[in-house]
C-alpha cells in the first residue's frame, strides 16, 4: 500500500514538476522524507550527487520549523476535538524514541536521524529534540549531520557502491 501511494505521489509530480522538483518535494513528506526520495529520484534519471544534494536540502527544511513550533501546534490541536488524539499519537510516537536519543543526547539524535530504517529520520528526530526542550543551535547541527549520513547510505544502497566506485 506505501509503495502504490508513493509511487502515484511520485508519478504526479514527476509529471507536474519535473525530476529535480519532484525529488526535492518528496523529501520533505514525512516519512518519505529522503529515504523515499533517493530511489524516487534516481528512477527519473537523476545523477547520485542530484539526488543526493536536492534530497538532502529538502529533507532538512522543514526541521527548523518543526524545531520552533512543533510544542506550540500540539498545545493548540489538544484542545480542538479530534485533533487531540492525532497529537496525542504524534507524541507517544516521539516518547516511544526519546529514550534512545535522550540516553546519548545529541550523538543518540545523530544515530536516530542517521540510521535510515522506517519511523527515524529528520522528521521525528526534530520531534523528538523538541520534546525533549533541546534548543535549536544544539539539535539541529546533529540532525543536519545524520540526514548527511543517512542520505549517503541510501545513496550507496540505492545507486550502487561497486557502480560509484
Amino acid at each position: 500500500m506505501f509503495d502504490t501511494f508513493a509511487n502515484n505521489i511520485s508519478e504526479f509530480l514527476y509529471e507536474t514538476v519535473g525530476a529535480e522538483l519532484c525529488t526535492f518535494i518528496i523529501s520533505m513528506i514525512p516519512v518519505i522524507e529522503l529515504r523515499g526520495a533517493i530511489p524516487i529520484g534516481q528512477g527519473m534519471g537523476l545523477g547520485f550527487w542530484q539526488c543526493y544534494i536536492i534530497s538532502v536540502i529538502g529533507n532538512m527544511l522543514p526541521v527548523p520549523i518543526i524545531l520552533l513550533f512543533v510544542r506550540a501546534v500540539l498545545g493548540w490541536m489538544k484542545g480542538i476535538k479530534y485533533l487531540d488524539k492525532i497529537a496525542l499519537w504524534v507524541e507517544r510516537k516521539a516518547a516511544k524514541h526519546s529514550g534512545e536519543v535522550t540516553k546519548y543526547a545529541t550523538w543518540g539524535l545523530f544515530l536516530f536521524v542517521a540510521i535510515p530504517l522506517p519511523g527515524t529520520g529528520a522528521w521525528t528526530g526534530a520531534l523528538i529534540a523538541a520534546l525533549l526542550d533541546m534548543r535549536m543551535k544544539k539539535a539541529l547541527p546533529f540532525i543536519f549531520a545524520g540526514v548527511l549520513a543517512a542520505g549517503l547510505i541510501v545513496s550507496l544502497l540505492t545507486f550502487g557502491i561497486l557502480k560509484i566506485i
